[in-house]
C-alpha cells in the first residue's frame, strides 16, 4: 500500500510510503482520500499525523503519469484529486503535518490541508506547477493565499521557487521548525497532547474556525453561538467544569 494508517495512543498516523520520493500518483491519491476518510469515522483515532518518512514528505504528482493525461482525462480526473486532498482537510479532528524533505507541488498542498505543520530543519517547500506550464490543482491557489495571504502566495505560485524551512516559517507556511530526526516525535507529541481533550469540542473548534475564514463575520459568529451553546448538553463540558471548579484549571481528565 502506498498510504497506511496506524493508530497508536489515540493518533492515527496517515504515512505515505511510496519510494523513492512519494509521488502522488492516482491511486495514492485516492487511497489519501480513503484512509482520510476511515480517520474521521474511527472512534479510536482523536487526532492524526500525516508524514511521508525520514526523507522526504512527498516531492508533488507523479509527472509521468500526468504526462499521459490529455485535456479529456484531466477534466474527468481534477475532481477527484480536490476531493483526495479536501478530505483530509474534512477530518473532523486535530490535524497535524510532519514535513520531513521536500513538500512540492501536491506535497505542499497537502501539507495545507492540516490544521498545524511542524517541518525539519532541512525541508523544502513550494509550488512548481508554473514550471510545468500548469497551476497548482489539488487547492494550492486557494489554500495557500488563505495561511500565508495573497502577495506571498502569488510569489511562490508565479515563480514556483522552492522555500527553505526558516523562510516557510517566517511567512507562515509552517508552524514549527525542529531538527530532522525529531519531526515526527514532535508531531506526534502534538497529536497526541490533543487526543486526550474534549473530542466534540476540539471538533467544534475546527469546524467555527474553518468555515469563519470562508464566511462574513456575522455567519461566523452564528456557527460559533451554535456549537458554543450545543457544548453544554456533552459530558466532556460537564467534566471539564466540575473538575475546574473541584480541582483548578487544566486537570480535567475527557474519556
Amino acid at each position: 500500500m502506498t498510504v497506511t494508517l496506524e493508530v497508536a495512543e489515540g493518533v492515527g498516523t496517515l504515512r505515505l510510503d511510496r519510494p523513492p520520493m512519494n509521488a502522488l500518483d492516482v491511486a495514492t491519491q485516492d487511497r489519501i482520500k480513503e484512509l482520510a476518510e476511515e480517520a474521521g469515522r474511527r472512534e479510536d483515532v482523536r487526532a492524526v499525523v500525516i508524514y511521508g518518512g525520514e526523507k522526504v514528505f512527498a516531492a508533488g504528482a507523479d509527472i509521468k503519469e500526468m504526462q499521459n493525461m490529455d485535456h479529456t482525462a484531466m477534466i474527468l480526473r481534477a475532481r477527484a484529486l480536490q476531493d483526495s486532498f479536501t478530505a483530509v482537510a474534512r477530518i473532523p479532528k486535530p490535524v497535524v503535518a510532519a514535513i520531513t524533505g521536500y513538500a512540492l507541488g501536491g506535497g505542499c498542498e497537502l501539507a495545507l490541508c492540516a490544521d498545524y505543520r511542524i517541518a525539519a530543519d532541512n525541508a523544502k517547500l513550494g509550488q512548481p506547477e508554473i514550471l510545468l506550464g500548469l497551476i497548482p490543482g489539488a487547492g494550492g491557489t486557494q489554500r495557500l493565499p488563505r495561511l500565508v495571504g495573497p502577495s506571498k502566495a502569488k510569489d511562490l505560485i508565479f515563480t514556483g521557487r522552492m522555500v527553505k524551512a526558516d523562510e516557510a516559517l517566517a511567512i507562515g507556511l509552517v508552524d514549527r521548525v525542529v531538527p530532522a530526526a525529531d519531526v515526527h516525535t514532535e508531531a506526534h507529541a502534538w497529536a497526541a497532547r490533543l487526543a486526550q481533550g474534549p473530542a466534540i469540542a476540539l471538533r467544534a473548534a475546527k469546524e467555527a474556525i474553518d468555515t469563519g475564514v470562508e464566511t462574513d463575520l456575522e455567519t461566523g459568529l452564528a456557527v460559533e453561538r451554535n456549537w458554543f451553546a450545543g457544548l453544554f448538553a456533552t459530558e466532556d463540558r460537564e467534566r471539564g467544569m466540575r473538575s475546574f471548579v473541584e480541582e483548578g484549571p487544566g486537570k480535567a481528565k475527557f474519556l
